[in-house]
């Protein structure tokens, strides 16, 4: 391979220094047609193979949905059963969000530089094993423990998307990511039961160990996964990639294009020849400097010129939506059991003797609020743009959580949760499609990593908050901080500098996005 470093390339940046060598002359010995991995997922479809890979990549996110949901059920009873003070209990929450954080960045890292496959295997593992073991903890410093390492685990879930991103074709690829986003539902919903079901009956020990049961399919079925194309064309490893789209194909029941295929669309490959064939000529100086695929460097990409500005809103919209979604959650499970508390006559949906019914019900009902949240999301996502869908929806949500700065009754404030949860999980599903598309190839897991480490920033604040000011009576104050955080969320998304809808995935900084400026 030739050694090009300290030359050229001032504005691109790749997982590597630069492409083999070998690829180049290829192509350029290459008389025949070619053709782009774009244009070969185009070419086969979205057929058995992706449904395969949607399936294993929703049982990532099922598993997620389930470990964090599970949190609305099991405080009270784990509170009670070791005398917990309210913080205590808000901590085993928060631990989980904490591990996330740590997680989301370095799965992202290890997903981006050893391949897509050895962070789901990775996560899997982390998220089974600390999964099942926190259901046997004997005392609550181990619980916290191992709730923050299935937090590490739960981290991964970008990894997730990132992998089922670099399968699916551009024609309607917003579609095909909400219905990736819908196996959190299926996941929020499937826990809601089992909590209704379970925990009357058997307790949270057996909630906790049930509810590991999805990473350990993914954790079976691992040795069918392949690895992304993308990833390998991106790393020159065109001919593994090849092999790979050979069995799409096959199993598709499709064929490919006719020629070879080249590693990056053609626009960036011509731009790769015009700069070495300029290189010599330029004499090597420190802007010019490609940085390697590591963690360090990768921030460093991020928070370039050419996305910084990307990056940062993104920070901001990540972080709004977990803070808003999770508090939504917990305020709908703390409403329901704090208003005998501070409001005998409010907030009763169902005139029950058993609280933990109420709650039970209300979480249940709640959840099933992401059912048209999704659909939604599905309708929009391709017809509106991405940032139009999000800010639209910011919005809506937010006009349905104001109303419960004041006490209402019972249904009206599970209505209202239902309206806020329904539209807050539309942001959520369509800002994991967007960063995805945004990022290039090289950087794209740890980019949607880091966001979603600081949307965890989020989601370790929100219980905080919720439990907190709900259970002193302040519930005005914690509606009036949510809408807060919601509005800033809904204003970041309308700064982004760039709609992805309908653009392929780009491998380089410089096609991902225009130079950042306010």
């Amino acid at each position: 391979m030739t050694n090009h470093q300290g030359q050229g390339r001032p504005t691109s940046y790749h997982s590597r220094t630069l492409l083999p060598s070998g690829i180049y002359s290829m192509v350029n010995n290459h008389d025949g047609p070619m053709y782009t991995l774009d244009e070969a997922l185009v070419a086969v479809g979205f057929g058995k193979f992706q449904s395969f890979v949607l399936i294993y990549a929703g049982l990532g996110s099922i598993s997620e949905a389930m470990e964090v949901m599970i949190l609305s059920f099991i405080g009270d009873s784990v509170k009670s059963k070791w005398n917990l003070s309210s913080t205590q209990e808000s901590l085993i929450t928060t631990v989980v969000f904490a591990g996330m954080l740590l997680g989301a960045y370095s799965w992202g890292v290890i997903s981006d530089k050893y391949g897509r496959r050895t962070g789901l295997l990775s996560v899997a593992l982390v998220t089974s094993g600390a999964g099942l073991l926190s259901a046997f903890s004997p005392n609550y410093i181990i619980l916290v423990i191992l709730r923050f390492l299935v937090g590490v685990g739960l981290g991964g879930g970008p990894v997730y998307t990132s992998w089922f991103l670099e399968f699916v074709p551009v024609p309607n690829r917003g579609v095909w990511m909400v219905v990736f986003s819908t196996f959190w539902t299926v996941g929020t919903i499937i826990e809601a039961s089992l909590g209704w079901l379970i925990m009357p009956r058997l307790g949270w020990r057996w909630l906790l160990a049930l509810s590991s049961v999805p990473a350990f399919a993914a954790l079976l079925f691992y040795g069918l996964t392949p690895e992304s194309p993308k990833y390998l064309c991106i790393n020159g490893q065109t001919t593994e990639a090849l092999n790979i789209m050979r069995k799409v194909a096959a199993v598709n029941q499709k064929e490919l294009p006719a020629g070879i295929l080249i590693p990056e669309s053609r626009n960036e490959l011509d731009g790769e020849f015009d700069q070495r064939a300029d290189s010599d000529s330029l004499a090597p100086s420190a802007k010019d400097i490609v940085f390697s695929n590591s963690g360090f460097s990768t921030v460093l990409i991020l928070l370039s010129s050419k996305l910084r500005r990307t990056t940062l809103l993104l920070w901001v919209v990540f972080f709004g939506n977990a803070f808003s979604y999770y508090g939504i959650i917990l305020l709908t499970s703390k409403l329901s059991s704090e208003k005998n508390h501070c409001n005998s006559s409010t907030m009763s949906l169902y005139k029950s003797k058993n609280q933990d019914d109420t709650l039970y019900i209300d979480v249940f009902v709640t959840s099933l609020a992401e059912l048209p949240g999704i659909i939604l999301s599905a309708l929009i996502v391709d017809r509106i743009g991405r940032k139009l869908s999000m800010v639209s929806m910011f919005v809506l949500g937010c006009g349905f959580l104001m109303p419960l700065v004041v006490n209402q009754s019972g249904i009206l404030t599970t209505g209202l949760l239902f309206g806020a949860r329904m539209f807050i999980i539309g942001t959520f599903t369509i800002s994991y499609i967007y960063a995805p598309e945004i990022y290039p190839t090289s950087v794209r897991a740890t980019g949607v990593g880091i966001a979603s480490s600081v949307g965890r920033v989020g989601g370790m604040i929100s219980p905080l908050v919720a439990v907190k000011l709900v259970t002193d009576c302040h519930q005005a104050a914690a509606v009036l901080l949510f809408a807060g955080v919601i509005l800033l969320s809904g204003l970041s998304v309308l700064l982004l500098p760039l709609e992805t809808k309908g653009r392929k995935l780009s491998d380089t900084v410089t096609a991902s996005a225009p130079t950042s400026s306010a």
